[in-house]
């Protein structure tokens, strides 16, 4: 897959565009180019968020997503190139259903908030709805294989999971909640009706 960086400053970029992994050279404002960039965010925002105290299952999960992230960073600097495969989708969704089954149902909305490591998974949900985005982006303008939008996808709605989860994991072994959105309409609707 291309050359591997020997020198980091190439001043290439400076008139404003960059290299694809083809070696064909585009605006740093492409599509395709926000979309890596989006996916790149991602991934960091995610590095961020293995520095905290994890469970182990999810901190396993969250360094696979990585390795995944930077496959489909590799895809997105190929037109025509496939590195994210269908089976890392469906790693998603067993992971999902994993991490889902001992959570109690939601009755309410929640912010995104609690702990630390909570606050920044829904950064990282965030940030991976909006390469989501990005990528749709770009099927506008091009054919893609639908698997990079299915994975986005499915890990915004991982991390939302995961969230809830971390809530509930404190290193000082207190039991967490989610933290609720105090809806007026919402409390309206609990008083006694007369």
């Amino acid at each position: 897959m291309g050359n591997r960086l020997t020198q980091i400053a190439t001043r290439t970029g400076d008139d404003g565009t960059t290299g694809l992994g083809d070696n064909t050279r585009v605006s740093k404002n492409s599509q395709r180019v926000h979309a890596m960039g989006e996916v790149d965010e991602l991934n960091s925002h995610i590095g961020v968020l293995l520095c905290e105290d994890l469970p182990v299952a999810a901190r396993d999960v969250l360094v696979e997503v990585q390795h995944q992230l930077f496959n489909l960073g590799g895809e997105l600097s190929i037109p025509g190139f496939e590195l994210l495969k269908a089976d890392a989708v469906l790693a998603l969704d067993q992971a999902l259903e994993t991490f889902n089954a001992n959570l109690p149902r939601l009755q309410e909305f929640i912010l995104p908030a609690g702990t630390r490591a909570a606050a920044q998974a829904h950064v990282c949900r965030t940030v991976a709805r909006r390469a989501e985005r990005s990528i749709v982006a770009l099927e506008g303008q091009e054919t893609l294989k639908a698997t990079p939008r299915q994975y986005l996808n499915r890990l915004s709605d991982l991390l939302f999971v995961l969230a809830r989860v971390f809530n509930r994991h404190r290193a000082d072994g207190q039991s967490g909640d989610d933290v609720y959105w105090k809806s007026e309409r919402m409390a309206r609707s609990d008083e006694p009706q007369e």
